[in-house]
């Protein structure tokens, strides 16, 4: 599963991306550590809307992805 274009500029901010490759399928997670103490995700058909304590964004899911979830400050998105 491919990194949404959007995604990929959060590690500028003090975010961590990384995809987890397994033999089952892919998880995207997004780590945006102590500095965001309250993330919340809405998903409205395949956008994908985050809140943070300081910003927002939205991106377009992968096409695969089957699970957003949001837990201690990460992010993850499992196909």
């Amino acid at each position: 599963m491919k990194v949404p274009k959007s995604l990929r500029n959060v590690d500028d901010g003090g975010a961590v991306v990384r995809t987890l490759e397994y033999e089952d399928g892919s998880v995207i997670a997004v780590d945006f550590g102590t500095s965001a103490s309250d993330i919340a995700v809405d998903i409205v058909g395949s956008i994908a809307i985050i809140v943070t304590d300081d910003e927002q964004f939205e991106f377009e899911l992968p096409p695969e992805a089957s699970d957003v979830s949001v837990h201690n400050g990460v992010l993850t998105i499992e196909d």
